[in-house]
């Protein structure tokens, strides 16, 4: 039996002045799966990435949290809730190490002070939790690679215990080793019970760690897949257009799985 959604969005519409960027957009994430965003540039992932996160409110539209209706205005409020967001920029500040950047702006202090010591065991235990290849915390970023850094800024999201991680192209400049170790990562996060919505355009990546797909075209919802049972060959023409039947359907494994 599926568990009930975490999140659920009805009918979400965004317009940036004359350019309606999202219509009608639903979406449910649930807790302990990953939610494939697709669709080509312009599609509008980024704008309901951002529309969940509180960075642009949509403008219509019904967002529910664990079955109750809330209202999503700024990051605050969907931070509060148990969303955290990890964009492309990642937003890390190289001149500081791991754990400079894990509690930037959540430092720790005792009597006043900066208790260094808490924040760095802190550091270390969630990275031994992740299992996390970092070769120090106490690393300036600046001489991590592009995956260990990836790894640092979800670490930092997860520091507030989120239910649900928002992930926007995470393996898009990485390499091969280095996204098949954050795609264990992500793997490790969907078994300890969070919902993941992964924005990407890799299909291998997609195919390795996400159980749904949801494809955006034009601004609107143009499929929602299964993926051990959909064929990549119709995800691809959901997302270019060319199965234009398949807007709002499940597909029912009667094509066969991916090779």
């Amino acid at each position: 039996m599926a568990a009930p959604p975490l999140l659920t969005l009805r009918g979400v519409s965004k317009r940036f002045g004359g350019v309606q960027a999202l219509v009608d957009v639903d979406l449910q994430i649930r807790a302990g799966e990953v939610v494939a965003l697709v669709g080509d540039n312009g599609a509008g992932k980024s704008t309901l990435v951002k529309v969940i996160a509180g960075v642009g409110p949509a403008d219509q539209g019904v967002i529910e949290w664990e079955g109750h209706t809330v209202q999503i205005r700024r990051p605050h409020d969907a931070q509060a809730l148990g969303i955290a967001a990890v964009y492309q920029d990642l937003a890390m500040c190289e001149s500081l190490d791991v754990v400079g950047n894990l509690f930037l702006g959540r430092e720790v202090h005792r009597a006043g002070i900066l208790d260094e010591v808490e924040m760095e065991r802190r550091a270390r235990e969630l990275m031994h939790t992740l299992s996390i290849r970092i070769p120090d915390v106490r690393a300036p970023v600046a001489i991590l690679s592009g995956g260990q850094r990836q790894a640092v800024a979800i670490s930092r999201s997860l520091l507030g215990a989120p239910k649900v991680l928002l992930l926007d192209e995470p393996t898009a400049a990485l390499g091969v080793e280095q996204t098949s170790q954050l795609l264990d990562l992500i793997e490790e996060l969907r078994d300890r019970g969070l919902g993941v919505l992964l924005i990407s355009h890799n299909m291998g990546d997609i195919k390795a760690v996400a159980d749904r797909v949801a494809v955006l075209r034009l601004g609107r919802n143009n499929g929602l897949f299964e993926v051990p049972t959909t064929t990549q060959e119709r995800i691809i023409s959901s997302i270019t257009g060319a199965a234009d039947n398949a807007v709002a359907h499940r597909t029912t494994g009667e094509e066969g799985a991916w090779p």
